[in-house]
């Protein structure tokens, strides 16, 4: 489903200054989130998201142009139930399959109870992640490059900035993820070998999820699919752990 690039004749700021702009804000907010201060997310997050919309008004965007559109809801709704159900699906297989099963171990959510996950996967991951990281990628960002230089620099620059996005958030991971960090080691090599891949992996995330958006129309498909993701992965974790 293509969405037009419609929007105000012109806004108060023109589209380069406020693709710059966002980009100084998401940098901004990627070290406060990570480094500065990480338990301020679930406000920080909200308050870069409501600063982002803002910069694409500025810059004569409109509810269309973030994926925001009303008259979107239902459609990307329903791409949304789908890929959720996808997902579901791949990692009850996953885990019911031996070999695929220590995937899901994860030393940052070894000693969480129920309660915890719960709030993980129905607090942190929507507002403080799934709601910035969206609207922000395949939001606003998609929407000014949209309008200025058309769907495929859309695309590739949206999914370029949210595979460096996650460059400091995964610095460790190789010790978090057991299978990681035994394939790749413990070593600078090691370490760089993740980072890597890391950023190609969710660099070519970002372009599905941008497919995903432009298809559907809505921010609410990739949103489901991104969604999903990373909490059923928890909660799939969470019950190996207690069954085992």
């Amino acid at each position: 489903m293509e969405q037009g690039n419609s929007g105000p004749a012109g806004g108060r700021i023109d589209v380069r200054s406020a693709v710059a702009a966002t980009v100084l804000l998401l940098v901004a907010a990627n070290v406060l989130n990570n480094r500065i201060a990480p338990s301020a997310y679930l406000i920080t997050a909200p308050v870069t998201a409501a600063l982002l919309l803002l910069l694409l008004r500025l810059a004569g965007g409109t509810w269309a142009d973030a994926g925001l559109d009303r008259a979107g809801w239902g459609r990307g709704a329903r791409w949304a139930a789908v890929l959720i159900a996808l997902v579901a699906a791949v990692y009850l297989a996953g885990a019911l399959f031996p070999p695929t099963r220590g995937l899901f171990a994860d030393r940052r959510t070894q000693g969480d109870g129920a309660g915890t996950v719960a709030f993980e996967v129905l607090v942190r991951l929507p507002l403080g992640t799934v709601l910035l990281e969206e609207l922000a990628f395949r939001g606003v960002l998609y929407g000014l490059l949209w309008k200025g230089w058309g769907v495929k620099v859309a695309t590739i620059g949206s999914s370029v900035l949210f595979g460096l996005w996650h460059v400091l958030p995964s610095l460790h991971l190789g010790e978090d993820k057991p299978a990681l960090g035994s394939l790749f080691g413990h070593s600078v090599v090691g370490v760089v070998v993740v980072e890597a891949g890391t950023v190609l992996f969710t660099g070519l995330a970002g372009v599905l999820f941008c497919e995903l958006r432009r298809r559907s129309g809505s921010l609410l498909a990739p949103a489901g699919l991104h969604w999903a993701t990373n909490a059923l992965g928890i909660v799939t974790a969470f019950a190996l752990r207690s069954l085992t």
